[in-house]
């Protein structure tokens, strides 16, 4: 992304599936049994940043389709480190965790790090290198929202798509995009919230020209002599955010 399509807002608001894959001469007594809540776990390789626990999996049942190198799941859950994604029924090719794209689907529930939460209708989740990298959210609508510690008030969005970025922190959310720190609300096309530093980047999605709008709660008046905005009976409330130019 352009860093010209983004202003800055202040805003305080190891392995594969170990067994799935089988041999062929092993499908036809595995077709034969009765399918088996699986729990299953791929380590990490070390040096991998700093989370260095495998991936688990566990699910009501599985089906497995030797032929199309497919699967499954229902119910199942899939967590690793502070990331943990749950829905209704799961379906994966490649069954591995090197190097594929799983989608979820019904009540799809993810627990992002920082005490954040993701819920949609869908999502597709990647990995790489036995890693969950990225999960994409779709829904009307997909909704985000953050626990945030220093105020007890949460962050909460909504969009058509919200993309989470396990590697950097951030959820990207597009189409219809809109978040609040429970005070101040910002909507746009384009709204990409750090969870990290609790922050926030607003704009224009590429091939749109919708502007950013920022609603800020009647009542706050300036601090004199410092420039800060206050509430009328003198608590401190997040700073102004800077409207795009």
């Amino acid at each position: 992304m352009a860093p010209s399509c983004l202003k800055s807002l202040s805003f305080v608001l190891g392995a594969v599936l170990a067994g799935v894959a089988a041999a062929h001469e092993a499908a036809a007594a595995a077709a034969a049994a009765a399918p088996a809540a699986p729990t299953l776990a791929a380590p990490l390789p070390t040096g991998l940043g700093s989370c260095h626990q495998p991936i688990t999996l566990d699910a009501a049942s599985s089906q497995v389709d030797y032929r199309s190198n497919t699967v499954d799941f229902r119910q199942v859950v899939i967590s690793q480190c502070t990331t943990r994604v749950q829905a209704d029924h799961a379906h994966a090719t490649g069954l591995n965790f090197t190097n594929s794209r799983w989608t979820f689907d019904g009540n799809v529930h993810i627990e992002a790090e920082q005490r954040g939460s993701l819920r949609s209708d869908q999502a597709v989740v990647e990995f790489k290198d036995n890693r969950i990298t990225r999960a994409t959210i779709t829904g009307k609508p997909a909704e985000f929202e953050q626990e945030r510690a220093d105020s007890g008030q949460p962050a909460r969005g909504h969009a058509d798509e919200i993309v989470y970025d396990v590697t950097n922190g951030t959820v990207r959310l597009s189409n219809d995009a809109w978040l609040t720190n429970g005070q101040t609300e910002v909507s746009g096309s384009l709204l990409v919230y750090n969870i990290r530093g609790q922050s926030l980047q607003a704009g224009a999605a590429p091939g749109t020209d919708q502007r950013v709008h920022i609603k800020i709660p009647t009542g706050a008046v300036q601090n004199p002599g410092k420039g800060e905005p206050v509430k009328p009976d003198g608590g401190p409330t997040p700073p102004k955010p800077e409207s795009p130019q």
